[in-house]
C-alpha cells in the first residue's frame, strides 16, 4: 500500500485515460457547441443545453451534469452487476463457492461509504469504514486469502471507474480528478481495514497455539 505505487497506478490507469477521454470528447464536439455553451440550474442540478444536431422532434437537447457521488448512487446496482461479472471471470475468486448474497452482500455498504466520503466537505476527516472490517471478518471466515481480498478490492475500483466512464456525458471534468483520487483513497482505506482484521485474527490464532 505504498503511496508511491498508488500514485503511479493512478497516473497510468486513471489520470492518463481520463485525459485521453477528454481529448476525444472535445474532438467529437462541434466547434459551435464548444464556443457557445449555455448553462442553467434546474432542480439543484446544472444543465448544459445545446442544439441537437438533427432531432426528429426539433426540440433542444439537454445534458444533466451530476456529481460523481450522485452518479454512483444512481448506478449502484450497475456497479455491483459489473463487479460480479468481473469476479466470475477470476478463477482464483470463484474457487470458493458463494451464492449471490454471500458474494455481493457487502458491496452496498462499502459503496455507500464511498459515496458518503465523496460528499464530505473539503478538509473533513474521513471516517473509518466499519463495513469494511465486518466484510474482512466475513471473507476470512469464508476461506479467503489476503490476495483474494486485495483482488476483490481492485475489481471494485475498476467497476466504479467503468461506471463513471459509461456516464461520462453527465460528468463535470473540472471536478472529476479530485473525486477519482478520493475514491481510490477510500477503497484503499477499506482494504486496509480488512487487512488489519486478517492480521488480528492470524495473531489471535497463533496465540492460542502457543
Amino acid at each position: 500500500f505504498q503511496a508511491v505505487s498508488v500514485k503511479n497506478w493512478l497516473a497510468k490507469f486513471v489520470t492518463a485515460p481520463l485525459k485521453r477521454m477528454v481529448q476525444l470528447r472535445l474532438l467529437a464536439t462541434p466547434v459551435k457547441e464548444i464556443d457557445q455553451p449555455e448553462w442553467r440550474v434546474s432542480g439543484g442540478i446544472m444543465i448544459k443545453t445545446m442544439e441537437a444536431g438533427k432531432v426528429h422532434n426539433g426540440s433542444v437537447g439537454a445534458v444533466a451534469v451530476e456529481s460523481v457521488a450522485d452518479i454512483l448512487e444512481r448506478e449502484l446496482q450497475e456497479v455491483i452487476k459489473d463487479w460480479l461479472a468481473r469476479v466470475h471471470d477470476q478463477a482464483d475468486l470463484t474457487c470458493i463457492p458463494l451464492n449471490y448474497e454471500e458474494r455481493t452482500g457487502h458491496l452496498p455498504y462499502l459503496l455507500h461509504d464511498v459515496i458518503a466520503r465523496l460528499r464530505l466537505d473539503a478538509g473533513s476527516k474521513a471516517p473509518i469504514s466499519k463495513a469494511a472490517a465486518v466484510h474482512g471478518d466475513l471473507r476470512r471466515k469464508q476461506g479467503y486469502t489476503v490476495a483474494m481480498a486485495v483482488e476483490e478490492s481492485r475489481l471494485l475500483q475498476v467497476s466504479i471507474f467503468s461506471t463513471l466512464h459509461n456516464n461520462v456525458k453527465h460528468l463535470e471534468f473540472s471536478l472529476l480528478l479530485p473525486d477519482i483520487v478520493t475514491i481510490a483513497d477510500e477503497v484503499d482505506a477499506q482494504l486496509k481495514e480488512q487487512m488489519l482484521l486478517f492480521m488480528a485474527e492470524d495473531a489471535a490464532e497463533k496465540a492460542k497455539v502457543n
